[in-house]
This record gives structure tokens, C-alpha cells and sequence, in this order.
């Protein structure tokens, strides 16, 4: 028998239920999620760790850094910049950026390559001392290494990768990419391979919600923004979709958002501010009727949810947020909820305890 045309509720309930997969390994989740991005703030921990954590069992705060060289695994730009599996990157590279580098900065690269590459692996600090390149101005107005400046952008064109990190320092090694598509079909077919990536971390996604975000894989194809337009069209075209109170939604062809099998636990999630689940905040507002914001960069005085404010998952609902934080080996956490007060539901305070719990053993207290 035919399924009914799915609901608002329905479409909730299946974006929780896809996200929060049964927890696997690091490797895995990896896989699954294709993408995980990344940001240093630690507010208890880092928005990677803090989106692992409900996906990869018995996961600790710093497991992917640590981990980081023995997985299939690199940094690199996707829709944001974050983790990705290497054969998802490789979809992207070799990358064109659309701005070329003036032949002095050619130079200068293609000197500290040979100099990666008879190290090994290179810390920022040892190019330095081998160059002296002094300082550049950064994007905000303020004085950067130009080491660092230059690292970033041999990074980003793909002459080098992030090996492993050291103390949140990134370690260099020199990388190479296979040569690019040679004709329009396989373009397409890469391009096509990056948009499903997107599809299935962040399904179901209202038509505006799945438009932005492949454009925003300018960011990691920028050889390819001009075919973004048709890569949009053909995903529409291959992808479900439903009309539902004037919204068009769209999710893999293969998944059935009305099927009952999507009943949720009753359990409390706290979520990053950059998770999958709450990523898409226009997704957000219709999911759960608020607006949710990350706060962290705006002046104190004008936030209303707090610093790092995670949000607060109760079965399908976010029903507020919590501020973390440690101090003295101890974890703090203030709750702010959406109707003033907390669910009254006694299995509720009984989960809250429960991730709360999960949250410590998580960051080790």
C-alpha cells in the first residue's frame, strides 16, 4: 500500500532520525556524514568533536585530531571548511582558484614545495626560520604571518595537505592530485557526486536550503561555479519532493519520510551549533517555529542565547539551548528554553541528566 504524501512533522521526524544514526566507528561516521566542519572555538569542545560525539561510539573530545593521521581522512574546503574523506576530496582537485597568483608568489610557492618535500612534513614555525617571509596584511585589517598566509593558499590549490596537527598546529606534507576531468560528462558526473554528498548529511532541505548550499560549492570548486545553475537542476530533477504549505522540500529518491519506522527515542541531544541538524537555520525555523543563532562573534551585550549556545534536542524537537563550559575540572551548563521553562514531562528531566552525563564522560571529567 502506498504511503501518504509526507508532513511537516514527517520530514522533522526523518531529518533527526538520518542524522542521529546508530553510532559507529570514527572511520564510518566519517564516511557516512561525508563532511564535518570544523571550527577552534571550545565551548566545551570543538564543533567537530561536539557533532561525532552522538555518532561514533564511546567518541572523546580531540578522538579525530588524535586519529586524525591513520584515518582515510583531510582537511580541506567542501561547502565550509572541515573534515572529509579523501575520496570525497579527491572530487574536488585538482582545483583552479579564481584568482591566479602573481609570478613573485608562483616563485615563492614553488621554493617552499621543494622545501616540504625534502622535510617530510613541515611545521609553520621551521618555514620561518628557513625563509624569513615576514608578514602580509590578512583579510580583517591586521597583521599574519606571510608563512602562514602562503601555507593556506598552497593548501587550498592542493600542493599540500594537513598531515596531523600539533598542539592545534597544523603539520604540512606535500600532496599530489590526479589530473582533471578531461571532458564535460565527467565534470558532471564529479559535480553530481558532491551535490549527493550534500543531499544525504543535510536531507530533507526546502528548495532555497538545497540551491545555497551547492552554491556554496564555489568554495571548493570554484573551476566549476558556472555549472552550479545545472548541477542544482539536475538534483531537483533526480531528488523526491513535496509541496508542503508552500514550501518545496526535496530528499533522496530512496528514502520515505512518512514510513513510522522514524519514532524517536526519548532522549536529549545537545548539538552543535554547526551539526547537521541545525545547520540550515531557514530549515530551522520551519522545522521548530524559533530562531536559533550562533552568537559567538556578536558583542555580549547583544546576544540572547549566549556564547556558544548549543541547541537542545528533545525526541524531535529543540527545545532550547545550554551554555557549557569547564572550570576547575568541572563542568557548567545553564539551560535556556523556548516556552520559559522546561518540558514537564519527568522523562525529560531524566534524559536531561542522562546527556548530561554523556557530555562529562565525553570530555573526560
Amino acid at each position: 500500500m502506498a504511503l501518504p504524501p509526507p508532513q511537516l512533522d514527517d520530514l522533522r521526524r526523518h531529518a533527526v532520525a538520518r542524522s542521529l544514526f546508530k553510532p559507529t566507528t570514527l572511520h564510518s561516521a566519517i564516511r557516512r556524514l561525508g563532511f564535518i566542519q570544523a571550527d577552534p572555538i571550545r565551548a566545551p569542545a570543538r564543533a567537530q568533536d561536539l557533532t561525532l560525539r552522538h555518532r561514533v561510539k564511546d567518541y572523546r573530545a580531540g578522538d579525530l585530531e588524535r586519529r586524525y593521521p591513520r584515518l582515510q581522512v583531510e582537511e580541506d574546503f567542501f561547502v565550509n571548511y572541515g573534515f572529509l574523506s579523501a575520496d570525497l576530496q579527491r572530487l574536488m582537485h585538482p582545483r583552479t582558484p579564481r584568482a591566479a597568483w602573481p609570478a613573485a608568489t608562483r616563485k615563492r610557492s614553488q621554493a617552499l614545495l621543494d622545501f616540504i618535500r625534502e622535510r617530510g612534513e613541515v611545521h609553520p614555525r621551521e618555514v620561518d626560520a628557513h625563509f624569513a617571509h615576514g608578514s602580509v596584511e590578512n583579510y580583517w585589517g591586521g597583521s599574519s604571518s606571510a608563512t602562514t598566509h602562503l601555507l593556506d593558499g598552497m593548501h587550498y590549490r592542493g600542493l599540500i595537505r594537513v598531515a596531523r596537527r600539533e598542539n592545534g598546529i597544523r603539520i604540512y606534507a606535500a600532496h599530489e592530485h590526479a589530473d582533471a576531468p578531461l571532458d564535460a560528462a565527467q565534470r558532471r558526473e564529479q559535480l553530481d557526486a558532491l551535490v549527493d554528498v550534500i543531499i544525504r548529511k543535510y536531507a530533507p532541505l526546502p528548495a532555497a536550503s538545497l540551491s545555497n548550499l551547492v552554491r556554496r560549492l564555489r568554495h571548493g570548486t570554484p573551476q566549476w561555479q558556472a555549472d552550479l545553475t545545472a548541477a542544482i537542476q539536475r538534483a531537483r530533477q533526480r531528488l523526491s519532493h513535496a509541496r508542503i504549505d508552500g514550501v518545496d522540500w526535496f530528499w533522496p529518491a530512496d528514502e520515505k519520510p512518512s514510513s513510522s519506522r522514524h519514532a524517536l527515542k526519548d532522549e536529549v541531544r545537545l548539538l552543535a551549533p554547526f551539526d547537521p541538524i541545525v545547520w540550515d537555520r531557514r530549515r530551522f525555523e520551519l522545522f521548530w517555529g524559533w530562531a536559533y543563532r550562533f552568537e559567538a562573534y556578536t558583542p555580549a551585550a547583544k546576544r540572547k542565547l549566549g556564547y556558544y549556545a548549543l541547541p537542545l534536542l528533545w525526541c524531535d524537537q529543540v527545545v532550547g539551548w545550554c551554555n557549557a563550559n569547564t572550570d576547575s575540572g568541572r563542568l557548567k551548563a545553564s539551560f535556556g528554553y523556548v516556552e520559559g521553562r522546561a518540558p514537564r514531562d519527568r522523562a525529560f528531566r531524566s534524559a536531561l541528566a542522562d546527556e548530561v552525563d554523556r557530555l562529562k564522560l565525553f570530555l573526560d571529567l
